[in-house]
């Protein structure tokens, strides 16, 4: 079974055409284990593509696109690295300094890997 396998649409989807919070329309909303989740928020009459990503407790992150097919491709590669970073660190956030400092490194990775 592949990570993705346990992707699952936002609140059941609800999120669906409601206005997101960099301003363009939800397109596609999904959830990993009910602490990773990754948005895609268009407005094509303005060629604005936005992918909001997070993992509870340790990551709020936005990336913008110029095109819908560079948009969908970044969607696609963040689903397992968002996984892969959840996995490393404590679930919900960290408990103690030493956690949060042991997670920098960890999200200083992925941020410049996915700026």
């Amino acid at each position: 079974m592949s990570e993705d396998a346990s992707w699952k649409p936002y609140e059941a989807g609800s999120t669906l055409g409601l206005s997101g919070s960099q301003g363009g329309t939800i397109t596609w909303d999904e959830q990993y284990a009910g602490q990773v989740r990754l948005t895609l928020e268009q407005d094509e009459s303005r060629s604005f593509h936005a992918i909001t990503c997070g993992v509870s407790g340790w990551l709020l992150h936005s990336r913008f696109f110029g095109s819908a097919p560079e948009a969908f491709a970044a969607f696609e590669e963040l689903r397992p690295a968002l996984v892969e970073l959840w996995a490393q660190l404590p679930k919900g956030g960290p408990g103690s300094p030493t956690e949060a400092r042991a997670g920098g490194p960890l999200l200083a990775a992925f941020l410049a890997r996915f700026p």
